[in-house]
């Protein structure tokens, strides 16, 4: 298991170059830069710039260089911590998203564990209770968990929250706590405000997981090692929870890999429409403003997401399943 372990750290240092490279790449194809877009908006406001003083921003902001220098002086700054500056914020990255970010990884994982909560039970009354009114409800409820997007439940169950309770849940804090210090009447409102962007961006998770661990625990159900644990007397309860549901939990860790990004950029949209003090509005400002230290250290920090996330699945499986560890080495 530890060499295992040891493997996929040290794969996980060229893949994590390699994104760094895609992600500036990515940022840096569109037209133009943050630069000329700055430009463009002080010009429709009447000012005008001749070429020495364009060509003096450029220098000021280090555009003025190839592309391989500045993904290499980017480099510096993400192995310093700072991540570069931040054009649109005139703050460095890591400033912009000291406060962001942490809200982010909360909501993120607060979100998983509801995804998991919800998902891993329902799943399992539903696969052991099948083509029953309770599956079909289920079945039902899954369907229009996936086929809903995030942004509009949230404006729905927002306006239909307003309609009930008076209560307009917009952003982590109400207004009086979004600049004040750390305290225990900040942390209680944060509390009473973050339940429901969990529940918003956790439910297309939940309901994808449904359909996916149900699917699976059914083929484990009908398989001839299910029929053979039953005539040899065992409970249905000892039977589920030692063979199939083991088994079915595959699906579940191996999908950690893209849910830990997938929530925070399906959270994007929602962040904008709730007014959340998360990463995904910054995300989309920094993009259209072509801030591409933001924006680029912003997809950087998905995609390493993605590849811790990934580490992890690898992890699980391999102590859920030891074929896997075994295969691989």
């Amino acid at each position: 298991m530890l060499t295992f372990i040891i493997r996929r750290l040290v794969l996980m240092v060229p893949m994590l170059i390699m994104l760094s490279i895609i992600s500036f790449t990515i940022i840096q194809l569109p037209p133009g830069d943050y630069l000329s877009t700055y430009i463009q908006r002080l010009e429709a406001m009447g000012q005008r710039f001749n070429e020495a003083e364009v060509l003096a921003l450029k220098r000021q902001y280090g555009l003025d260089q190839p592309m391989y220098v500045q993904y290499l002086k980017w480099m510096q700054t993400v192995f310093n911590g700072t991540f570069g500056r931040s054009f649109l914020w005139q703050m460095t990255v890591a400033e912009v998203l000291s406060t962001r970010l942490p809200m982010t990884i909360i909501l993120s994982f607060a979100s998983l564990i509801v995804v998991w909560a919800m998902a891993i039970p329902i799943a399992i009354i539903s696969a052991t209770r099948h083509n029953t009114l309770v599956d079909y409800f289920f079945t039902f409820i899954g369907f229009i968990g996936l086929a809903s997007p995030s942004f509009l439940l949230a404006l729905v169950l927002g306006w239909l929250l307003y309609q009930v309770s008076g209560t307009m849940i917009t952003g982590l804090y109400s207004q009086e706590y979004v600049n004040a210090p750390w305290s225990v009447a900040k942390f209680l409102n944060l509390m009473s405000n973050v339940w429901f962007p969990v529940i918003i961006i956790g439910i297309g998770g939940t309901a994808g997981l449904i359909r996916t661990l149900r699917a699976t625990l059914l083929d484990e159900l009908g398989k001839p090692y299910v029929t053979t644990a039953r005539a040899k007397g065992l409970s249905e309860t000892q039977l589920l929870v030692k063979y199939p549901i083991r088994i079915a939990m595959n699906p579940v860790f191996s999908t950690i890999g893209w849910i830990l990004p997938g929530l925070i950029n399906g959270g994007v949209i929602v962040g904008i429409v709730l007014n959340l003090q998360t990463i995904g509005p910054v995300l989309m400002r920094a993009t259209l403003s072509q801030d591409m230290y933001l924006a680029g250290s912003i997809v950087l920090i998905l995609s390493a997401l993605t590849i811790v996330g990934t580490f992890i699945s690898d992890i699980l499986l391999a102590w859920l399943d030891p074929r896997i560890r075994y295969g691989a080495s």
